[in-house]
């Protein structure tokens, strides 16, 4: 290290007399050793920038000039903080790099707002799961995964039974804050790699990727039975307290269908298990036939 100006003593907490003359620069932004963005480009080794960097360029055709960002623990600073990092090499006459410049920005505040910003256009403000939005993105990407990967995907639609009587009687604010204790009830079920949604209104859906009919079956009855143990009292319904109807598919992906059929098939299942009675699960039908109600 040979030029540590005042800005990367602000941003990092280290002084320059600390750095100058040292080959470690990396335990100023990294909790761990791993090489800086100039580091790489000394020791020729830029092809591992992919896998150390959130997202990189290459600022020239020579392929030395890059530009990455990346969060960093920053230990002397206050708090972590979201780096942009350009480097530019400095060479001699014979074309032999003699020094690397490195500049850095710190665009903690911009990637904040931006990963807020993204919350909101994928998170449902009420519940705080994914909203349709984030859920139609989901359901196409996992219908192509296991497209790809010749596994099963099914689908769960979960409706809360006799909600306008509970809305009538409890007003919108209790309405809400029932929609929010079934959401958490909904998510605690859930694997890392599921995705549970509000569809809309007091309707939820769970993607459930590679996930038989039977495990399906299985995941909505402790959903089932999760949402009737909060005992929230519900005066309009059999039960009286709040349950919910689950409607549930499997769909093996090929090239002629698409995922709409799966959402199709997982909302006639519900319709079934609302009009046998509700606080129930339907299954999909199979073949030629259908699968009978799986009723409490």
């Amino acid at each position: 290290m040979i030029v540590w100006n005042r800005a990367c003593e602000r941003l990092t907490g280290v002084p320059a007399r600390e750095m100058l003359g040292t080959r470690d620069a990396w335990r100023c932004f990294y909790g761990k050793a791993r090489p800086t963005l100039a580091d790489l480009v000394i020791q020729r080794r830029t092809g591992e920038v992919p896998t150390l960097y959130d997202s990189h360029q290459r600022l020239c055709e020579d392929g030395a000039h890059l530009a990455a960002q990346s969060w960093c623990d920053m230990p002397r600073a206050p708090r972590r903080r979201y780096l942009a990092v350009d480097v530019s090499p400095i060479v001699d006459d014979d074309g032999n790099v003699t020094a690397v410049v490195e500049t850095l920005r710190d665009m903690t505040d911009e990637k904040q707002a931006q990963i807020a910003l993204e919350q909101l256009a994928t998170r449902d403000g009420l519940t705080g799961l994914a909203n349709r939005r984030c859920f139609d993105d989901t359901l196409q990407a996992e219908w192509q995964r296991a497209l790809r990967q010749h596994q099963p995907l099914s689908l769960l639609m979960v409706d809360v039974d006799s909600f306008k009587q509970y809305n009538d009687a409890h007003g919108h604010v209790g309405g809400d804050e029932c929609l929010q204790r079934i959401a958490t009830a909904v998510a605690s079920e859930m694997r890392a790699n599921d995705l549970v949604a509000r569809y809309g209104g007091e309707e939820f859906a769970v993607i459930l990727p590679n996930q038989s009919l039977k495990g399906a079956a299985i995941v909505a009855e402790r959903i089932r039975c999760r949402v009737e143990s909060l005992n929230l009292p519900n005066l309009g319904a059999a039960k009286r307290c709040v349950t919910v109807s689950i409607g549930a598919a499997t769909a093996l992906p090929s090239p002629e269908t698409e995922a709409g059929q799966l959402i199709a098939t997982a909302d006639a299942a519900l319709y079934r298990a609302k009009h046998m009675g509700r606080n129930r699960i339907s299954l999909t039908r199979e073949a030629d036939g259908e699968l009978p109600a799986y009723t409490v």
